[in-house]
């Protein structure tokens, strides 16, 4: 990795360069939030943006898309679509830079998935600083920076951005694009300088040190069943998660009844027919049990496997449950034995 200065005024050059051969997808206004859309113009790029409504995992694993077509008289597969065109995902925060490798923990392993390692190995990744907002805590996981897992990071350092570069694409998109210099020691200390004053920002105060062993303690406690009474089971924390990966898949018959197309959407542990198999039996018909799983899924079985939480918190779920369910309540909870 290596770093060099790039004036802001210039990243708007950066996004007409990028799009000559790349489609540019960047956060961009929404009425009052802010989503990930493709860039029809650059001045449309928000980089001052708080939060997505949706992460960007929908880039990779879309919410619904087809996995094949197939011939019902003899069940072949006669075709398959999978969408592989070159895209820059530009202006990611820190912690869905850090989602993103979580999740390529989940496709990309012993078995990867090919529409995701198709779209991933097609995307180039240039990342953003950020200030924190009312519902972040990603400081409790560590996720509030990142050293790898993009092309190229800005780091906001008033008048220029801090470029680190990670690969070998990032650095010849940013010769090719637009004007930078070597960093000074006065850039190095304006960078230390915001990043001090970022790690300083942060009010949630959530201390996960010890939830590993309060999760191991509290498994029979009755918190999971209060929270559960205050679930509704509509499944927004996962739909707005960016490392939630539970799917579905379904066929879906043409009219003609000749052919049709496996479709994979996406799911949630928080449907009551999530756990559901033959003869009627589920092992979470309870919303205080699916409340507890998806908790114990992302704080310690992840964990366990990848010695890493499945959680960045960027507080998407916080903004999106109506039953003010989210992790640093849960997490008091434990600590405290009161739901507040």
């Amino acid at each position: 990795m290596f770093f060099r200065v790039i004036p802001k005024s210039v990243i708007p050059d950066l996004v007409r360069g990028l799009a000559e051969q790349y489609e540019v997808v960047g956060p961009v206004a929404k009425g009052e939030t802010f989503v990930y859309a493709p860039l029809a113009d650059a001045a449309d790029l928000r980089l001052d943006y708080d939060t997505t409504a949706l992460p960007a995992k929908r880039w990779f694993f879309p919410e619904s898309e087809a996995l094949m077509r197939f011939r019902v008289s003899d069940n072949a597969v006669v075709s398959e679509s999978l969408d592989t065109a070159p895209r820059v995902l530009f202006g990611l925060h820190p912690c869905d830079v850090n989602s993103l490798l979580l999740m390529d923990n989940v496709f990309l392993g012993e078995t990867p998935d090919p529409y995701y390692k198709a779209r991933r190995d097609n995307t180039l990744v240039v990342g953003v600083s950020c200030t924190p907002g009312e519902y972040c805590f990603c400081d409790a996981w560590g996720t509030d920076e990142t050293h790898w897992g993009f092309d190229i990071f800005l780091s906001d350092i008033g008048d220029d951005y801090y470029a680190s570069i990670r690969s070998v694409m990032g650095a010849d998109l940013v010769d090719r694009y637009v004007p930078c210099r070597a960093i000074t020691d006065e850039d190095t200390a304006a960078f230390q300088r915001r990043t001090a004053e970022f790690k300083a920002a942060f009010t949630n105060g959530v201390d996960t040190s010890q939830l590993p062993v309060l999760l191991d303690a509290k498994f029979d406690s009755e918190i999971w069943d209060k929270l559960g009474e205050k679930c509704l089971g509509c499944g927004a924390c996962s739909m707005v998660c960016p490392t939630c990966y539970c799917f579905d898949v379904h066929d879906e018959l043409d009219a003609d009844q000749l052919g049709g197309t496996r479709v994979r959407t996406w799911d949630s542990c928080q449907f009551k027919q999530f756990a559901a198999v033959a003869h009627g039996q589920n092992f979470r018909d309870t919303r205080a049990a699916r409340v507890k799983y998806r908790y114990y899924h992302k704080q310690w079985g992840y964990l366990s496997k990848f010695e890493r939480v499945l959680c960045v918190g960027c507080g998407r779920c916080t903004r999106a449950c109506k039953a003010e369910i989210n992790p640093p309540r849960v997490v008091r909870a434990l600590q405290t034995g009161v739901v507040d």
